[in-house]
Order: structure tokens, then C-alpha cells, then sequence
């Protein structure tokens, strides 16, 4: 079973201007004159971790990672001024733009997988490939799924925790009483419910508890971001038309796709993957049989490796890279 490349530091740190108020973050690390791939984080609001450039050799590829407006490491934190799917999509573009790079691969898990397809069903001609883990269309029923009803009957006492921040007759729109407690003007309140909107999604994402995943979903810093940020995207629908994505899935023809996704996906589940792949036919299916969301599983990393190392052998025929 493959595992994560070594370690490794980014040759190159940015920090990009984009619309007002906001400031990216990006870095790049690998090869200059690699296949250049651009990992695009989940949540929105989760930002880079630790491990992003990891699934990718760093011979072959020039890896690119940013964080998202309102994430990680750019300004201004959690901001969710200016912050649609749409200014997110005009991001990629500019930093695509300005790092001088004609074509590229997107990597992109969950939220990100969300991203990824629509910057690709946008500028086409901009993708060589994509790699798409815990396939997340942003449908109605995907949003009812997690936050208010499905999940719940699967994870019922970690589901208690979940409410307990909203009233009893604010209940039957749970995602819509988060938005008014983490845009309000009460500190304490924001905090207590992002902790428990990211503990929620933390303790959801992996097949077995993993302690480094709860962790990482608590530290109030990410908790915040990404309790607003997703909070603000999905009471809006992620600023996407109804099924978009699938009703543009044509706009991927041409474009080779691997989709990994854990057979016990519970925050998004396995039919999301399938529905693409049915509208995407170029697109390969992987299913792995002992894993949830999460993407540092161990049957999930041995999966987006090899993909990363599949893909790397089908552009062997982009002449500007690996010639």
C-alpha cells in the first residue's frame, strides 16, 4: 500500500491580491518545470494541511496549493465579504495567470471536488486532468443529508452535540440558525457554535475515530473559518444553480478524471460519485472498501497517490513537461 511522499518545502511562497479586502496564500514546491497541479482545499474555510503536497512526486510535479478566501493562511480570516463560488473560480484563474501556466491538474477533495469541477466546466481548455476525492455536487439533498436529516440517524449522539448550540424551535433549519449564531455579533456564541459545527463534520469524516482529524477540526482557528465560510456557502446553495454541475457535465468531455471515494462516506455520499461518473463517462470510479471522507485514510492515500502517478503517466504526452 502506498503512502505519502516525504516531506517536503515549498521553493516558492506568494501572496496575491485579489478583490478587496482579500489577500492569497500560495505556495509552490516539487519541480518548476513539472506537471503543474493545483490542490484545491475542502470545506470552504478548511485551508492547506500539513500533508496536501504530500500525494504527489515531487520529481514530476509542480505542486501548487492556495488557501481559499477567508482560509488558512489568507487574509482577512473567515472573512466572508466578497467570498462566492464564483470570486473563488476568478482566484484559480488569476493565480493560473499569473504563475505563467498555460494547463493544469486540479486536486480536489469534498468542497474542493466541488470547485475543481466547476473551474473546469468554466475554462475547460485551462484542465489537463482532474482528481477528485469525496465527490460533493452541493444539491439540496446532499445539504439536508448532513444538516438536518440522514447523518443524524446514523451518528445520533455525536448529532446531539451538533443541535445543542441552536433553539428547540430553530431546529427545523438547523444550517440556517448556525448562519445567525456564527454572523451575530455575540464572541462567545460565534465560538462555542463553530466549535460545534467543526467537531460535527470532524467526528463524521473517517470509517474509524482518528484522533490527528479531531485535532485538526478543533483548533478554534480552523473551526472559525470553517464554520462561517461553509455555513455562508451553503445557506446560499454555494451560489450554484440547481444541479449545476451535473446539468454541465458535457462541458468535461475530453478531460480525463480519477474519482476516489470511501465506500462509508458519510458527509458525502457514495451516489454523489456515481451520478458524476454516469454523466462523466471519461472519468474513472474507485470505490475504497474501508473508508470513510476523510482523506488521510489509509486505503484513501494509497488511492490518490496511484492516481497521482496514473495521471502523470496519460500526460507523458504534454510535450512542454517530462519531455
Amino acid at each position: 500500500m502506498l503512502t505519502y511522499y516525504p516531506e517536503i518545502k515549498p521553493y516558492q511562497r506568494h501572496q496575491f491580491d485579489v478583490e478587496p479586502p482579500h489577500q492569497l496564500y500560495v505556495d509552490e514546491s516539487g519541480n518548476p518545470d513539472g506537471i503543474p497541479v493545483l490542490f484545491v482545499h475542502g470545506g470552504p474555510g478548511a485551508g492547506c494541511g500539513r500533508y496536501d503536497r504530500r500525494y504527489f512526486d515531487p520529481e514530476v510535479y509542480r505542486i501548487i496549493l492556495f488557501d481559499q478566501r477567508g482560509s488558512g493562511r489568507s487574509t482577512p480570516h473567515a472573512s466572508l465579504e466578497n467570498n462566492t463560488t464564483a470570486h473563488l473560480v476568478a482566484d484559480m484563474e488569476a493565480i493560473r495567470a499569473a504563475l505563467g501556466i498555460e494547463r493544469w491538474v486540479l486536486f480536489g477533495g469534498s468542497w474542493g471536488s466541488t470547485l475543481s469541477l466547476v473551474y473546469a466546466q468554466t475554462h475547460p481548455d485551462r484542465v489537463m486532468g482532474l482528481i477528485l476525492r469525496g465527490v460533493y455536487l452541493c444539491r439540496p439533498e446532499e445539504f439536508h443529508w448532513f444538516y438536518q436529516e440522514g447523518a443524524s440517524r446514523i451518528f445520533p449522539d455525536y448529532w446531539q452535540d451538533f443541535v445543542r448550540p441552536v433553539a428547540l424551535e430553530e431546529r427545523g433549519d438547523i444550517m440556517g440558525a448556525y448562519y445567525k449564531l456564527l454572523t451575530g455579533d455575540n464572541e462567545l456564541a460565534k465560538m462555542s457554535a463553530a466549535k460545534a459545527w467543526s467537531l460535527w463534520e470532524g467526528r463524521c469524516a473517517t470509517l474509524r475515530p482518528h484522533q490527528e482529524v479531531l485535532d485538526s477540526f478543533s483548533r478554534p482557528h480552523r473551526a472559525l473559518s470553517l464554520a462561517r465560510i461553509e455555513a455562508h456557502y451553503f445557506v446560499h446553495r454555494a451560489f450554484l444553480d440547481d444541479n449545476q454541475i451535473l446539468r454541465n457535465a458535457h462541458r468535461l468531455s475530453g478531460i480525463p478524471g480519477i474519482i476516489v471515494h470511501g465506500r462509508y462516506d458519510m458527509i458525502c455520499p457514495l451516489d454523489n460519485a456515481f451520478a458524476l461518473q454516469n454523466a462523466w463517462p471519461e472519468a474513472e470510479l474507485q470505490i475504497i472498501r474501508e473508508a470513510g471522507h476523510g482523506a488521510s485514510e489509509p486505503g484513501t492515500v494509497d488511492a490518490l497517490v496511484r492516481a497521482t502517478e496514473e495521471m502523470a503517466r496519460q500526460l507523458r504526452h504534454e510535450t512542454d513537461y517530462l519531455a
